[in-house]
């Protein structure tokens, strides 16, 4: 059993977790072993998130504290918690798969900036594109026109000095 010191050190643990974290998100652990949560574990390590196991009631705590409201529903069982202050749909990606690939581990749902989203909304957060894609596409999306702009002056000087140089030739031909 834990003391109250210990207690408390978790409480504040949560509470640096949820503050710092954009995103939350929720899961039902039972039936997975060890190696399954250390390869869980590894996979959000990779993608700079923090995998926690903490008691509902702290959790719940800690949100209240916050002023995050209507978590009961989803602090029920087991749970384990992905934190993410970077990444906003790598651990809903990383869940979901994990869900599809043991079959027992199951979402509950999660907190996004403040907001708590129920499972319907982490599956859809887990189907955005990544950051990285979202930033690719952007700046795809910004250097096209650019491209295009490039390529229009570049035909403009080049039909510039076709016309130069059909004057020098016709110049040249005039005297010869």
């Amino acid at each position: 059993m834990p003391t109250r010191k210990e207690k408390e050190k978790s409480l504040e643990e949560i509470r640096e977790k949820l503050k710092s974290a954009k995103v939350t998100i929720m899961a039902d652990y039972r039936g997975l072993n060890v190696a399954s949560m250390t390869k869980l574990r590894g996979r959000l390590r990779e993608k700079g998130c923090d995998l926690k196991v903490a008691k509902n009631t702290l959790t719940l705590k800690a949100a209240r504290e916050m002023g995050i409201e209507g978590l009961e529903p989803y602090l029920e069982g087991p749970t384990v918690m992905a934190f993410s202050s970077e990444d906003l749909v790598a651990p809903a990606k990383i869940f979901t798969d994990f869900v599809k690939e043991t079959k027992i581990f199951e979402i509950k749902g999660g907190i996004l900036e403040g907001r708590v989203l129920d499972v319907k909304a982490v599956r859809e957060l887990s189907d955005l594109p990544s950051r990285e894609v979202l930033l690719a596409r952007l700046l795809g999306g910004m250097q096209t026109p650019m491209y295009g702009f490039a390529t229009v002056l570049q035909g403009t000087l080049r039909s510039f000095a076709y016309v130069l140089e059909a004057v020098r030739k016709q110049k040249a031909g005039e005297t010869a």
